[in-house]
């Protein structure tokens, strides 16, 4: 008897080491971070683990450095408002033209209701697969979460689409009430359509058009966002708006501003946009040449306004 013992006993001891390393290269379940560390989470997966990482510097922006973007802002705060207090609300969808402050409303919706215990996640969207699990660790959890997703859209056959999709409205497991899904992007209908898809339409014969399954299909993501908040090209004089204002946040005066309204018309002319994202690139140049002539470019650098547009 002692002498089979020892094979088994050699046997049992290389089925543990056999183990051991097995659990360091399978995927590890979800683990709670410190909710205390920040406001802001960022979801990642490397090398077949995942976690939740605080961001230790959350973009300070505020909804007062936001300019020309005053309906989308109202829109926004009461669906977070709702959510914060309890109360039902719906899952946002942000869309339109580039650098209109998309996700920096998103951002600085955190800041505004963080006091109250607004919490945020993001999630890149190769991750999106992982959203039921996201959304089951944060249950039980008294903050109210916003994942939130930046620049959204999806090729075919991207597997974080169904996932979306699944826990916006339709999966058998309904999400838990104190998670909302916030997404960007510049287009709304989130997958790319095709010529050769319009062919799938109907036509009835009092002349009624009705798109066919492909097309639907691909619509039906962007409808399960509840909410919807569009946003769109500035005009010359709102470009001119916001990037008086984040002159002012670097520390110019009025009358520096007017003169240099030219330059930020040339600005945005070269760039081939105005955008708020242009206008703050602008503002920023501008403040750090001043600086440079001046010998204070140190002081420039200290003096970075509170969040940059999307």
């Amino acid at each position: 008897m002692p002498e089979s013992s020892d094979p088994l006993h050699t046997l049992l001891a290389r089925a543990e080491s056999l183990l051991e390393r097995l659990e360091g290269v399978l995927p590890q379940r979800l683990a709670a971070p410190d909710w205390a560390a920040s406001t802001a989470f960022r979801y990642r997966k490397r090398a077949g683990s995942c976690r939740l990482e605080p961001v230790r510097h959350v973009a300070p922006i505020r909804l007062a450095d936001l300019k020309e973007v005053e309906p989308q802002k109202a829109r926004l705060m009461r669906n977070t408002e709702q959510f914060v207090a309890g109360q039902p609300a719906n899952n946002v969808l942000l869309t339109g033209a580039r650098g209109t402050g998309k996700s920096s409303l998103v951002k600085a919706c955190l800041n505004e209701f963080a006091p109250q215990g607004l919490r945020l996640i993001e999630v890149d969207k190769s991750d999106l697969i992982d959203l039921p699990d996201i959304v089951d660790l944060v249950a039980s959890r008294p903050e109210r979460f916003v994942v939130f997703c930046d620049d959204l859209s999806f090729e075919d056959g991207e597997p974080g689409y169904k996932a979306l999709k699944s826990i916006l409205d339709g999966s058998v497991a309904q999400s838990s009430d104190n998670v909302l899904i916030v997404a960007t992007s510049n287009r709304r209908h989130l997958l790319p359509e095709y010529l050769k898809e319009n062919l799938s339409y109907r036509h009835t014969a009092d002349g009624e058009v009705h798109p066919g399954e492909v097309i639907e299909e691909k619509i039906s993501l962007s409808e399960r966002f509840g909410l919807w908040i569009s946003f769109y090209p500035f005009s010359q004089d709102e470009y001119l708006a916001i990037a008086a204002q984040w002159q002012r946040s670097f520390g110019a005066g009025e009358a520096e501003i007017a003169a240099t309204r030219p330059q930020a018309l040339v600005w945005a002319l070269e760039r081939g946009s105005r955008s708020g994202r242009v206008a703050w690139q602008f503002a920023r140049d501008l403040a750090g040449r001043a600086a440079t002539a001046s010998g204070a470019a140190g002081q420039a650098i200290g003096a970075t306004p509170r969040g940059a547009f999307d």
